[in-house]
């Protein structure tokens, strides 16, 4: 994997600009390892790693016989990546790692939190829509697509197969359509997305880590702003305009404290 560490949110805006077609994840840590909220899970609480294909079935098996209650069809517990997709949206741990077409709302969700260095992953979609593992050539993404009845069970949850696909789901939601995403999924839990990609055959490199220092925080969180790219437009319900709330913190035009100090100094007995 391809490291790059920036020194100005231009750097950042120029690079990706040229990597058309691509796809973007933000990590709020540069140390985080690039794995699933799965696999995270499962490395803290249940470390054996062979239970953990009973583990993942087991979940999606509770999550369709209960998750009925709240819905007003039961289609889309039927189909496995957008049963996926639903436990995802609402804050269970899958295997789906959250992509999205646009490196400024990746920036966003690496940077809105962050306290440290953060990072930004660039995913070569374009070389790895044809590209394949070295293991078995044959398992192309269209092979393994997770949208066909039956090859979730039989190429990741077995999880032997040091595969990745990338796409979306044949209906998606408000939120993910709002976040130009996509998902990843790859076939094992045990090994970052980025090691599971070293095992990929393709003529260009397929991922790149850009390192965002935390000193670029403040300018690039900014230019963002202006792009109206925010909680408010990412989530857009109530939930996401009060995420937004945040960040309205920090945004206080030079106008509104001249007033506020004008109106206070005038109120001062």
């Amino acid at each position: 994997m391809e490291v790059r560490r920036l020194s100005k949110w231009s750097e950042f805006v120029e690079l990706t600009e040229a990597q058309t077609g691509w796809a973007f994840r933000g990590e709020v840590s540069a140390q985080w390892p690039l794995v699933s909220s799965l696999t995270r899970r499962l490395q803290v609480y249940a470390p054996d790693s062979t239970l953990w294909p009973l583990r993942e079935e087991r979940s999606l098996r509770v999550f369709r016989r209960k998750a009925h209650i709240y819905r007003t069809s039961a289609a889309a517990l039927q189909d496995d990546l957008r049963c996926l997709a639903l436990m995802q949206h609402h804050g269970a741990p899958t295997r789906l790692l959250d992509f999205t077409k646009s490196p400024y709302v990746a920036a966003f969700f690496a940077l809105e939190d962050a306290v440290t260095d953060a990072a930004v992953y660039a995913l070569n979609t374009p070389a790895l829509w044809s590209a394949s593992p070295s293991f078995d050539p044959a398992l192309t993404r269209e092979v393994i697509d997770p949208r066909v009845a039956g090859n979730f069970e039989k190429y990741f949850m077995v999880n032997q197969l040091p595969v990745v696909w990338f796409g979306e789901p044949l209906e998606m939601d408000q939120r993910l359509v709002a976040q130009s995403g996509l998902f990843v999924l790859p076939g094992v839990l045990d090994q970052p997305l980025h090691r599971i990609l070293d095992g990929y055959v393709a003529d260009e490199p397929v991922i790149v880590k850009y390192v965002l220092p935390l000193d670029m925080r403040a300018q690039a969180m900014q230019s963002l702003y202006r792009m109206n790219v925010t909680n408010a437009t990412l989530f857009p319900d109530l939930d996401g305009l009060a995420r937004s709330m945040a960040y309205e913190l920090e945004v206080v035009w030079e106008r509104l404290i001249a007033e506020y100090h004008v109106r206070t100094n005038v109120q001062r007995p």
